[in-house]
């Protein structure tokens, strides 16, 4: 009987080792299985919470606008690329003071007033450094729910080109100003001066009428110029593109200046190649020839020589030259010549005529072509005026 119930203790024991053994392995796998689902959802985690740390960074990166963000202490938590790439630094910023950044005692004063007074708006700045640059930051406190701000947020805005723009503006309106208020000063001085008497006198008459005609033209020719420049700039003077060959073009031109080349006993040769052809709106180029060689007799020594060259670059476009000998452009002068009623010598530029617009256009027709216009020149050894258009057959 003992031995039964051994048997039967003893079967019963392996069963249950077998039993609990089972069991072991299950929970194990259910527990490995558990941590692997855990182990996912963490890595799906990580990955979404990358994703979406990247998604904001990427959205905060194509912020036009330079943002700053501060924490409570004033030190910069977040700065988008724009931010970096208007105040010029590539390396890590992040838990710097914006003095320690950018060594810019007027944003501490914007943080110090939105911690007193609350969102400054509209605050100017000038950056140092070469170059005039300004900013314009916006910014405000950052609040949690009860109040209490916690940190700021800064958005600076680039206002040099407005700046620029702006100046220009001024300068621009002030030289029109002043083009228009001398032939109107001179033409009312004469009518004034005739209706006084001088119309009695005929031969005097006549040559008050003579001068009163020349500021007239001057006027005119000064308003056609400034539309001309209009057009160009607003884009609305649409140009009809087409192949044209340089050297007949060229000296349809020089065919006109004949007379006043005469009375300065000047010669003007074309030394353009024959059968050289450009794609360019032809009467807009005939201006760009006439403005280039007016300004070559009316600064060019008597009795020299103008001549207008080409020659073909790189197989795609070519290079027009108008070349004088007169009496050279200044070196600091050079870079400005091609600027709206800019004159190397105001007093002789005024005598000789001229609006002070003429290679100012020149400018505009080239760019409007796509080309490429500057200038060469050394005292007392003549001036060189390029431009580039391209070649008919690129």
């Amino acid at each position: 009987m003992w031995q039964a119930l051994a048997f039967l203790a003893l079967a019963g024991g392996v069963w249950l080792h077998f039993w609990w053994r089972k069991r072991w392995r299950e929970a194990s796998r259910e527990k490995a299985q558990r941590e692997e689902e855990i182990a996912s959802l963490r890595e799906e985690q990580r990955k979404t919470a990358v994703q979406s740390e990247a998604q904001q960074q990427a959205l905060f990166n194509s912020i036009a606008e330079g943002v700053l963000v501060l924490d409570i202490e004033g030190r910069i938590q977040l700065a988008n690329q724009a931010l970096k790439r208007l105040m010029r630094v590539s390396h890590e910023i992040r838990g710097q003071s914006v003095l320690e950044a950018f060594r810019l005692h007027q944003l501490t004063e914007v943080i110090r007033r939105i911690s007193e007074d609350g969102p400054v708006l509209g605050f100017e700045l000038e950056l140092p450094g070469t170059g005039r640059r300004y900013l314009q930051v916006n910014a405000a406190p950052i609040l949690d729910a009860e109040r209490k701000q916690q940190g700021s947020v800064l958005v600076l805005h680039d206002l040099t080109r407005l700046k620029q723009l702006e100046s220009t503006r001024k300068e621009f309106v002030a030289n029109v100003s002043h083009e228009l208020r001398t032939p109107l000063s001179l033409i009312k001085g004469y009518v004034e001066t005739l209706i006084d008497g001088a119309k009695d006198d005929p031969v005097v008459a006549g040559r008050f009428l003579q001068t009163i005609l020349k500021h007239t033209d001057r006027l005119t020719f000064l308003i056609e110029d400034l539309l001309t420049i209009s057009q160009l700039e607003s884009g609305q003077g649409a140009l009809n593109i087409q192949p044209v060959e340089l050297q007949p073009i060229t000296e349809r031109v020089l065919e006109d200046f004949q007379s006043r080349a005469g009375e300065k006993r000047t010669t003007i040769k074309n030394a353009i190649p024959l059968g050289l052809a450009v794609r360019a709106d032809s009467d807009r180029l005939q201006q760009v020839l006439f403005n280039l060689v007016d300004n070559a007799i009316k600064y060019g020594h008597a009795g020299r020589q103008i001549t207008v060259s080409a020659r073909v670059l790189d197989n795609e476009k070519a290079e027009i030259c108008v070349q004088d000998d007169g009496p050279g452009i200044p070196a600091d002068a050079l870079g400005r010549v091609f600027e709206r009623f800019y004159r190397v010598e105001r007093g002789r530029s005024r005598e000789l005529g001229g609006t002070g617009l003429g290679l100012s256009i020149v400018k505009h027709i080239v760019q409007c072509h796509g080309g490429e216009v500057w200038a060469q020149s050394e005292l007392g050894q003549g001036s060189s005026f390029y431009f580039t258009l391209a070649l008919a057959s690129s």
